[in-house]
Order: C-alpha cells, then structure tokens, then sequence
C-alpha cells in the first residue's frame, strides 16, 4: 500500500530541515532547533527577499556564495531591539539586582542574544549610573557578523532616541539619556566610555561554550525562537557561566519551568523573569 503524500506545510517544512542540515554542514551555524513555525515563516521571507521561486533555490544560493548567506542571517536570526525595552525590568535590576552586584569587587554581565546592541548599551548605561561600570566587563554576543558590527559601532537613527529615551526614563535612568551620547547629522553614537567596558563577539548558543564567573546573564525574547532541547542547552549554558547566587534575565514571555534546569534556579522577582542560581 502506498504511502500518503505530504501536504504542502509538510513538503515545505522537509525542505526546511533539509536547508537547515546543510547551513550547519556548510557554515558550522546550527538553526535545526530552532521553532519550526519561525524559521517557516522566516524562510519564506527570505525566499521572497532572494527572488526564489523554491526553498531549493534559495539553498542552491546560499551554499554556493557565502557573501549572500552572509545576507541571509538577517532571516534566520530576529534582529528586533530597543533600548531599555520592558523599563519595568531594568527598574528591576536597579532596585533589587545591583545592591547585591555592589558587593562583588569586580562583575561580568553576558547580554546573550545582543542582536543590534541597544541592550547590552543600555546595560553600560545603567552600570554607569549606579557606579559600577568601572569594575564591569560586558559581553555582548550574537551570532549575526553584521548585527555585531551595528552593536559595537553604537551608532543609531537620531529618530529612534525619543523613544529611546522614553523608555529610559521609565526604567529608572537619573539623567537625560542625551548625556550618553553624540549627535551628530542624522545619526547618535554613545559615548566611547561606556564601549571601553563591553567586549563584542559572535556567540552561538546552538554550539558555543560558556563564559566563567558571570555575575548576571541578560537572554531576552532569544529563547522563543527555540524548541525545548535547544532552549535547555542554553540554560544549561547560562547555569554553567553564572557564578553561585548569580542572575538570569529572561524575556516576559520565557520562562525556566518544565525545563531540565529548573531547580536549578529561584525565581527571584518572578513578574519581570528574573532569576538566581542555586548554590
């Protein structure tokens, strides 16, 4: 007896996985745990940006010009990012994290996921003000080279800063946020002071290792894009990389129960997805 055909989601979703194997083949990036209904809709995405007819065009001209699936990142990786975006969670760390970050002579931070870098920026600014940044090291990594060239320049449209600054403010900041940066034509770049204290660097966390002795990991909306198995391996990162007693900062929509390394972690201030490690 004959085997039913595979729908046309079903067929599509074949040629995913199949795109997926040979990106990792190819490229050493690793995309196959990602939620298939992301990269589904990414994928069509990027055929349409491509001028592809089919998925087997599109992977037909990512493995044979690097340049072009250099492009592409953009469509497997969410590149979305604001400054101090959710205040309520940096009002958060300012008020409950900090006080205990006071009381380490010396503090890393991994803003895992940076994509652009307005986070990991802002997080140089709140550090600043609350007169840590000179005894911090923060780590911004992604995954996407042109993304991480976006984030270490630090350079952003004058058009975003209103809201920006917004945003600042009600996530606690004590200054106008105009004091961290220069204007200058249609663009604003902040301050080098701060970029003194960050390190940049092309991360994954479908492969990559851990960092030693962080003091606090901030991994927002990152872990949605990922299925169960690809989600526990990067927890299972982050609880390697923090210190005991350390925190994790996740995004409003993630969170660490039914996964491997729950009781790993207390929930700290459970509204804003903050938690510490277990010692």
């Amino acid at each position: 007896m004959s085997r039913p055909l595979l729908d046309e989601t079903a067929l599509f979703d074949l040629e995913v996985r199949l795109l997926l194997e040979a990106v990792y083949r190819r490229y050493q990036h690793d995309f196959r745990d990602y939620a298939v209904t992301s990269v589904r809709r990414r994928m069509r995405h990027a055929m349409a940006h491509f001028g592809c007819d089919h998925l087997g065009e599109l992977q037909h001209l990512l493995l044979s010009d690097a340049g072009r699936f250099r492009q592409a990142l953009q469509f497997f990786t969410v590149q979305v990012s604001e400054m101090f975006r959710d205040p309520a969670y940096f009002c958060t760390l300012r008020e409950q994290v900090v006080p205990v970050l006071r009381t380490y002579p010396s503090l890393k931070v991994w803003v895992a996921g940076c994509s652009s870098g307005e986070e990991a920026w802002s997080m140089a600014v709140l550090l600043a003000e609350e007169e840590l940044l000179e005894r911090s090291l923060i780590y911004a990594t992604d995954i996407n080279p042109a993304a991480l060239e976006v984030a270490e320049a630090g350079i952003y449209p004058r058009e975003r800063m209103a809201a920006f600054s917004r945003s600042y403010h009600a996530a606690g900041g004590r200054r106008s946020l105009s004091d961290w940066y220069t204007a200058a034509y249609d663009g604003a770049r902040f301050d080098a002071a701060l970029k003194r204290h960050m390190v940049f660097a092309d991360h994954s966390l479908a492969t990559d290792s851990v960092f030693s002795e962080v003091h606090l990991v901030s991994c927002r909306n990152v872990l949605i894009y990922f299925n169960r198995e690809l989600q526990d391996r990067a927890i299972g990162l982050f609880r390697e990389s923090l210190v005991p007693r350390g925190y994790l900062g996740l995004g409003s929509r993630e969170t660490l129960q039914f996964g491997r390394h729950a009781e790993a972690f207390e929930a700290s201030v459970s509204a804003e997805r903050i938690y510490r490690r277990r010692t």
